[in-house]
């Protein structure tokens, strides 16, 4: 992913911030050779402790064929895009150009997770890494607590594997046109703010909060 300077994340606390908003993502491993990389689409927990970096929790169903890949090759990346958007030529021309002259783009926010991953097996390990998963999407309750041998979840451990992945590496990317001139930016944001379809909100608001902080 190519971050250009004013791309790039200020700060840990703003893509940690993201992220905590944003639990589902993709999972890619390194195939076994002469195969293709996984992908695993997944929910997980980011937790920004331990480590510099943090780590993430996540379970998958123990038939998912990407385990033996995953025990060849731990080392493992984590995508996660949202808040995207097209934005049209004629919002971002130049000032002294005629609109039909400016160049379409995309916006998006994007974080990669470089990760090495633990697997976990041991039922009561599982279990707590179960119920903190569970804590995050569901903090209200509701749901019985996992434990292993116990009903009504302990037999169900059995047909999951846990992942605990530790966060080596982080490359976040906030692409919101914030190096354009003044003019333009008023234009990008009047534009976002009238079209307001599924994800412009989100969009604007990530340009003008970047916008106020460079």
């Amino acid at each position: 992913m190519l971050i250009h300077p004013w791309d790039a994340a200020r700060d840990r606390g703003e893509w940690q911030s993201w992220l905590a908003a944003h639990d589902f993502g993709q999972l890619a491993v390194n195939g076994l050779p002469g195969e293709p990389p996984w992908v695993q689409p997944l929910h997980f927990r980011y937790d920004p402790e331990p480590g510099p970096y943090g780590q993430v929790i996540a379970h998958l169903a123990r038939p998912n064929p990407l385990w033996p890949a995953l025990e060849a090759g731990p080392d493992v990346l984590l995508s996660v895009v949202d808040d995207y958007v097209f934005v049209p030529g004629p919002w971002a021309a130049p000032p002294s150009a005629p609109p039909e002259h400016g160049v379409p783009t995309s916006f998006y926010a994007a974080v990669q997770l470089r990760c090495t991953a633990h697997l976990v097996d041991d039922p009561a390990e599982k279990a707590a890494l179960v119920n903190r998963q569970t804590a995050h999407f569901q903090p209200e309750g509701g749901s019985a607590v996992a434990a292993a041998g116990q009903a009504p979840y302990g037999r169900m451990l059995s047909g999951l594997r846990g992942l605990r992945l530790e966060v080596t590496e982080v490359r976040a990317k906030f692409k919101y046109a914030n190096h354009k001139p003044a003019e333009v930016q008023d234009r990008l944001a009047a534009g976002l703010r009238e079209r307001d379809e599924p994800r412009d909100r989100a969009a604007l608001a990530h340009q003008l909060r970047r916008r106020a902080t460079a």
